[in-house]
């Protein structure tokens, strides 16, 4: 499901016309927040990042409520990073904690690298 994924984040990064990564994420981030789904707090949104935590969860809740947060991790979470990939080798996405496998939160870190010639 990886390559499915990497490549929804190559189609949503291609449509962007906009190379500020703090707005291109705050702009996919309001998709996945619709509808009251997250609470979301920015620690950072500039040129080269976008940092924020997710604070409360429905697909989470949701998830827990049927007593299934690891298949809930598997089918929403585990999407993340391979999406990240599709934005190209410049930007990464760090998370190292999420609400699906216990955490209070999810830390998102999004960092446009640095290209050395």
């Amino acid at each position: 499901m990886g390559d499915i994924y990497r490549r929804y984040g190559e189609e949503f990064w291609r449509t962007k016309s906009e190379r500020n990564l703090g707005k291109i994420m705050a702009s996919g981030l309001a998709t996945f927040a619709r509808e009251n789904a997250l609470d979301y707090r920015v620690i950072e949104q500039s040129q080269d990042a976008f940092e924020f935590d997710v604070t409360g969860c429905r697909y989470a809740e949701f998830y827990r409520e049927l007593g299934e947060l690891e298949l809930g991790f598997l089918l929403v979470c585990s999407a993340d990073l391979p999406m990240a990939e599709g934005f190209g080798p410049d930007i990464k996405l760090t998370r190292t904690q999420t609400i699906m496998q216990g955490a209070s939160s999810c830390d998102f870190r999004y960092k446009r690298l640095k290209v050395t010639e």
